[in-house]
């Protein structure tokens, strides 16, 4: 069998936050059991069109999949074991919004099945999340890790942002440090990005807010990586930490062995196969895949996405065919994400060609600037490469100039 991750897109939200640029729909709500519907007929079609796929994860992504009722979550649930061949054992992930989360409903979605739950935090500073156009407060934040506890979570992912107009590095710091009191399993920590069309975007071009600092936000990333070690965590990608079966002695430290789950124990094991450049399949408006050679995407409105599989079981909006080269580019962009880095046998293996060969000036450049190393049999970005990491990826794309 061919081994997937596979993703659902729920695209419902109660409200849109300042910075969001997702695909994402306030006001359609009523459509979400028509959308669940669709869901699974979409599934089932994907079953039949290749049915040797087998999912070891299953992830819910929005949007705000919280506001789904947990009998619907584990509708889903048990249509991708049946569909996708989901093992018991998976890690099945549901990204949740803190406003709707109580014990009852946290325990009501881990008996649908969920695992795993990743809290859209962002901050622990209320004029920060103020900011942001984020319906909850501190309190609310904490309440909701509270209510994940009791309703049985023992696998709890916090997302947080850096890099806000006004967040001071002291806010940020206390941010970090109220995440930690609540010992989630895995952090991720984000930097914003302005996003065109955004009301924030809007607010800085208006001179309501000041443009975000980009040195701040350096040292904020820098200060968060020297006190997440500190406190235990595994630096496992560049913008996740997780804890893990041993503790790291400094930041982006290579995982012993070189491969991530045999020591970082939370890691997102989803995540990993998008790093990974492994194959994925989603399901639902806007879901793009990534399979046997072909990148494909949804249409983006709900109501056309119903119409859609309703008459031929997909929603397909546009294809393209992934070139050996770029497959083997983006491998390289993807890979070196991970402190694991890339490594040679497991580029032997899977392209048939010496990754030193594919990309020898991209490398040997990067290595002497010292954003690139060997480690290990591994080409790996180094600490201070973690912050150009951009910079270096492109090169590895097939039309950069190497």
């Amino acid at each position: 069998m061919s081994e997937i991750a596979l993703y659902v897109h729920v695209p419902f939200c109660l409200r849109r936050c300042a910075y969001c640029d997702f695909i994402t729909y306030t006001g359609k709500l009523h459509h979400r059991a028509a959308y669940v519907a669709a869901l699974q007929v979409e599934m089932r079609h994907w079953a039949e069109r290749f049915p040797a796929l087998r999912a070891r994860t299953l992830y819910f992504g929005g949007g705000t999949p919280s506001l789904l009722e947990p009998a619907e979550v584990a509708a889903l649930v048990a249509q991708a074991r049946a569909s996708f061949h989901l093992p018991p054992e998976a890690e099945i992930t549901l990204e949740a919004n803190p406003v709707t989360l109580t014990a009852e409903r946290a325990a009501a979605l881990r008996e649908a099945g969920v695992n795993r739950l990743s809290l859209g935090v962002q901050s622990f500073d209320d004029a920060v999340l103020r900011l942001l156009g984020r319906l909850h407060d501190a309190a609310g934040a904490v309440r909701a890790v509270e209510a994940a506890r009791a309703g049985g979570f023992r696998n709890l992912s916090l997302d947080l942002i850096f890099g806000l107009p006004r967040q001071s590095l002291a806010s940020w710091q206390a941010t970090l440090e109220a995440a930690l009191a609540l010992r989630p399993q895995h952090l991720s920590l984000y930097a914003l990005t302005v996003e065109p069309g955004t009301p924030l975007e809007a607010q800085i071009a208006a001179g309501q807010l000041p443009a975000p600092d980009p040195d701040l936000a350096a040292e904020m990333y820098e200060a968060a990586s020297m006190r997440l070690v500190e406190a235990g965590y595994w630096q496992y990608e560049i913008s996740n930490w997780a804890l893990g079966t041993a503790v790291p002695r400094r930041p982006w430290q290579l995982p012993p062995g070189g491969r991530t789950e045999a020591t970082v124990r939370f890691a997102s094991r989803h995540n990993l196969t998008y790093w990974r450049n492994e194959p994925w399949l989603g399901i639902g408006v806007a879901a793009h895949s990534w399979l046997e050679g072909r990148r494909w995407h949804n249409v983006e409105a709900v109501e056309e996405y119903l119409a859609r599989v309703a008459e031929r079981g997909e929603a397909v909006a546009a294809s393209e065919r992934i070139g050996a080269a770029l497959e083997r580019g983006e491998t390289l962009m993807m890979g070196l994400r991970l402190a694991e880095g890339v490594g040679e046998v497991d580029f032997l293996h899977r392209f048939d060609l010496p990754l030193r060969e594919c990309f020898p000036q991209a490398i040997e450049r990067f290595t002497a600037m010292g954003l690139l190393e060997w480690r290990e049999g591994r080409l790996r970005l180094t600490a201070r490469g973690r912050l150009l990491g951009n910079q270096v990826f492109a090169a590895f794309l097939p039309d950069a100039a190497a």
